[in-house]
C-alpha cells in the first residue's frame, strides 16, 4: 500500500505525509512544473504542465489497495475503477455509492458556468476540516490494512 497525493493545490499534503510516516507507508507527491513541491520523507514526481497530466500519472501508478488524496471527482472515479481508495481534503472517502452523484453535481456546475452563471467557491479552510481529514485517512488506512 502507498499513499499518492494529487499535490497541486492540496491543502492537506503535510497531514497526509505525517500519517504515512506514522503508519510506515510510502508516500508519493505528484505535481506539475507550475508547483515544484519537495517534502522530506516523501518522493516527489513532477510531470509536464498540461490538462490532467498529474491525474493520468497518478492513476497509472496506482495499484489495488493504494490510497489517493485528491479533490478531483473524475480522478477519484478512475482510482475506484482500479480498486484503489480515494479521499478528499475534507475526509470524504469516495465510493461506488457516492461518486456518481458527485460527478453529476460537477457536470451541473460546469453547465451553469458555461451558460454565464456563477457557482459558489469553497469557504476558507478550517481546523475542523483538517481534523476530519486526519481521522478519515487514519480510519481508511486501518480498514485497508485489515483487508490485506
Amino acid at each position: 500500500m502507498k499513499i499518492i497525493i494529487d499535490a497541486d493545490a492540496c491543502p492537506v499534503t503535510s497531514i497526509a505525509i505525517q500519517i504515512a510516516k506514522e503508519n510506515s507507508i510510502d508516500c508519493v507527491l505528484i505535481c506539475d512544473t507550475a508547483h515544484m513541491i519537495e517534502r522530506e520523507g516523501c518522493k516527489t514526481i513532477t510531470v509536464d504542465k498540461g490538462a490532467d497530466s498529474v491525474d493520468f500519472r497518478l492513476v497509472n501508478m496506482l495499484n489495488k489497495g493504494d490510497i489517493a488524496v485528491t479533490q478531483d471527482y473524475g480522478l477519484a472515479a478512475m482510482c475506484l475503477s482500479k480498486k484503489a481508495f480515494a479521499i478528499n481534503q475534507n475526509g470524504l472517502i469516495y465510493s461506488d455509492k457516492n461518486i456518481e452523484q458527485l460527478l453529476f453535481t460537477r457536470y451541473i456546475g460546469k453547465k451553469v458556468r458555461a451558460a454565464g452563471g456563477r457557482t459558489k467557491g469553497p469557504a476558507k479552510r478550517t481546523a475542523e476540516q483538517d481534523e476530519a481529514f486526519r481521522t478519515a485517512l487514519q480510519k481508511l488506512i486501518e480498514q485497508t490494512k485489515s483487508n490485506i
